[in-house]
């Protein structure tokens, strides 16, 4: 059996008029799961919340904010957290929607939905994408609630949910909204995902379900990702033609070759239309070191918002010139930082804890 023969002709025929728009592109909301989950920071689990906090306040200042909670008897407890640290800003807080939804742990972008919208035709103008979530390999423990939250989502806020039937993480991809996508060979050829799937089957769901026309192949990821190398603390797209990678600077660092090796495959890939990306580079931060285990702290684990960049920052001198390169990458938008070496303890950060549902098109 071929790989397009299993994916169902309906689907080969309907996902042609739909693309997965760019992250920078009108935001209708982000998702966010509360902390709940203490194996995810085992023993430094206390300042999460209010780590969270910041997370939910700053994004919220840019646009509506969903947050999953999950224990309903909470919300109240963790609406006056998310004010407090709003200094009761009520423009913040009008945009904050907190339910109970019962989950796992907190990774919503990597079992949460992945959103398509509709450039052609009269279907629905947005379908989200139920892609399967195994917990990176089944690594951890139970992920039975977790792999239900787009279904339970879209009943709770109206929205279609079509089921694609492989494993993809929403943390593995990052396209540009014009046909590339970037994303590494360690994570989605790990045959601990879809082990009867090869680069090019892997390819045809991709450009099936997505639109996109150019998948963009990393290598490694960096010491400590447990994803096995997801692309969102490696690479992102900025803009249509343009990458933006980290890069650390000391020969001696673990992740020195690693990254070099990217870099240099960026810069002879080329965008959807043959020419040349444009490469800017983030430095790495100092190493982030916890309980003798280097975590997986990267600047590259941003996450654009409506009007505004929200990045992770390490308490260190590198935080200063990732601030600037992000801000001179995205005029316009308001960069603000939120502390995140306590947060990388759980090995993700910003970007891999939101989950953006994209404005759907007009008509």
């Amino acid at each position: 059996m071929t790989v397009s023969s299993r994916i169902p002709p309906d689907h080969r025929r309907r996902f042609a008029a739909y693309r997965m728009p760019a992250e920078w592109e009108p935001h209708e909301a982000a998702y966010l799961v509360w902390p709940h989950n203490l194996d995810t920071w085992p023993g430094n689990f206390d300042p999460i919340p209010a780590v969270f906090a910041k997370m939910a306040a700053a994004i919220a200042s840019f646009e509506p904010v969903r947050v999953m909670v999950k224990d309903g008897g909470r919300i109240g407890e963790v609406r006056r957290m998310i004010r407090e640290t709003a200094a009761g800003d009520d423009a913040i807080m009008a945009r904050i929607d907190l339910f109970h939804l019962d989950t796992n742990d907190s990774w919503v972008r990597d079992h949460g939905p992945i959103f398509v919208n509709r450039i052609a035709g009269n279907g629905p103008r947005q379908i989200a994408l139920d892609w399967k979530f195994n917990s990176w390999g089944e690594k951890y423990g139970a992920f039975d609630l977790d792999d239900v939250v787009p279904q339970k989502l879209g009943a709770r806020y109206g929205f279609e949910v079509v089921e694609p039937g492989i494993v993809l993480e929403g943390g593995s991809i990052d396209p540009n909204g014009a046909g590339s996508l970037l994303t590494t060979e360690s994570c989605l050829l790990n045959p601990n995902r879809n082990p009867h799937l090869t680069r090019t089957g892997i390819e045809v769901y991709l450009k099936t379900y997505l639109g996109v026309t150019n998948v963009l192949w990393l290598g490694d990821g960096i010491a400590g990702d447990d994803t096995d190398g997801h692309i969102d603390d490696l690479a992102r797209f900025v803009a249509r033609d343009t990458v933006v990678t980290v890069v650390e600077e000391d020969p001696a660092d673990v992740n020195y070759k690693v990254l070099q090796d990217n870099l240099a495959r960026l810069r002879k890939m080329r965008d959807e239309r043959g020419e040349l990306l444009r490469i800017e580079t983030l430095p790495m931060p100092r190493p982030v070191v916890y309980d003798g285990t280097r975590l997986p702290a990267s600047y590259a684990n941003f996450y654009i918002a409506n009007g505004g960049v929200v990045m992770p920052t390490f308490d260190c001198p590198a935080d200063a010139i990732a601030i600037a390169t992000l801000a001179r990458l995205f005029p316009g938008r308001r960069v603000v930082g939120v502390p995140a070496s306590e947060l990388v303890w759980g090995l993700g950060a910003i970007h891999c804890l939101t989950q953006q549902h994209p404005a759907p098109p007009a008509s």
